[in-house]
């Protein structure tokens, strides 16, 4: 079987859990005797082992790349401030959708696999070009994005003209599932939900972060993941207060980067909080493990979190977890803690409980880790492979 797989990014040029996911979807699929062409818009020189990467343009792109996680709200920011013109924000998705058309000419694929709107006008094109079965690999809808608040009415157009041209897609949740038939009116017959999941899950230990902090008996409760609206980090700040003021010795780590970080500092400042926050920026690799296994919890109190790949990143270091209801992982990891993402009240009194109770954090390691030994890229792989041969 070959696939044309139309993607954004992928690691280590990523910024988020949508190229780790590709990255991840891909591999185990290759595994599985699949045939991966991975087509990215520009020449940014990536390297695999196990599938073809190929661009859209070989040229090296000059200019910054559209980021996948850009909101409406930040995207008109950055057009009054002049450091983007007004069409910049779809100009390189419509400007990929052309420059595809040459390889789609060229290869020769059993099916189009497309990843998030980004990506839709070029997989259309593919297909017009390729008359192959087109499939709609959901991560993120602008909903998700933006909170359900400020929508940006051209990516909706766009996210409802893929979804509606698509043979089959694949949301990575079950509540993507639904808003795409409440919100977009895809019939749910063309969709087959399909979770996201975790390499290695028996991944050994390495030395955590922040040794002389844990060796002064100091608590470690993180924050991972871009800090922007959908991802709740206001509300991360408000339980903190309320820790803080019960479990003195508990330090907040904020490891991720964002357009919310002035304004999260801002608030843990008018909190009185603020000597208890240590902001790492955007970490990668064993860099990032390593703040995962220093962690005694790691907390994701998201908005609107379509899945949530931190989550199993957290419990593979070992890492007890919270995670906010209006989660995808929320449906598939039964042993976590769960609250709602405006209870900051609740979201305060679970992690209290973990830090102060030496059981509970056993627990949740023991049987959690037990629990993602299914959720793996290898199962994924298995339910996508269900919907290709479907389709062919």
């Amino acid at each position: 079987m070959k696939v044309f797989m139309v993607g954004w990014e992928l690691p280590p040029l990523n910024s988020g859990g949508l190229g780790e996911a590709c990255y991840g979807l891909a591999k185990a699929l290759s595994k599985k005797g699949v045939t991966i062409n991975f087509i990215l818009p520009y020449n940014l020189n990536i390297k695999s082992d196990f599938m073809n990467i190929m661009y859209a343009n070989e040229k090296v792109s000059g200019k910054k790349i559209l980021g996948p996680y850009l909101t409406y709200s930040q995207w008109l920011k950055a057009v009054k401030s002049g450091s983007v013109g007004f069409h910049d924000y779809i100009s390189q998705v419509l400007e990929y959708a052309e420059n595809i058309k040459d390889l789609a000419k060229k290869e020769r694929a059993d099916i189009i696999h497309m990843h998030d709107w980004l990506t839709f006008p070029a997989g259309m094109m593919a297909q017009d070009v390729m008359s192959k079965p087109l499939v709609a690999h959901v991560h993120a809808t602008e909903y998700d994005r933006s909170g359900g608040g400020f929508l940006n009415g051209n990516v909706f157009r766009i996210e409802k003209d893929g979804l509606e041209r698509s043979d089959r897609i694949i949301p990575v949740g079950g509540r993507v599932g639904k808003t795409l038939v409440s919100k977009y009116g895809i019939d749910h017959k063309k969709i087959n939900v399909v979770y996201n999941g975790v390499e290695d899950p028996q991944k050994p230990c390495i030395t955590p972060a922040l040794l002389n902090l844990k060796k002064l008996g100091y608590k470690i409760v993180l924050f991972l993941g871009r800090i922007t609206l959908q991802k709740g980090p206001d509300y991360f700040v408000k339980a903190a207060k309320i820790v803080s003021d019960y479990y003195p010795k508990a330090v907040f780590v904020v490891t991720g980067s964002g357009d919310m970080q002035t304004q999260m500092i801002c608030e843990a400042t008018n909190l009185g909080v603020v000597d208890k926050f240590i902001f790492t920026g955007f970490l990668r690799g064993v860099e990032k493990d390593s703040i995962y296994q220093a962690a005694d919890v790691y907390v994701m109190p998201s908005i609107s979190e379509p899945f949530g790949i931190t989550a199993l990143e957290a419990v593979k270091n070992r890492t007890p977890v919270i995670v906010s209801k209006q989660s995808g992982v929320s449906e598939v990891l039964q042993n976590s803690l769960k609250v709602d993402f405006w209870d900051v009240e609740e979201m305060a009194n679970k992690i209290i409980a973990v830090l102060k109770y030496k059981s509970l954090p056993k627990d949740l390691r023991r049987e959690s880790v037990r629990e993602i030994v299914n959720l793996t890229w290898d199962r994924s792989a298995d339910e996508v492979l269900k919907v290709y041969k479907q389709l062919i």
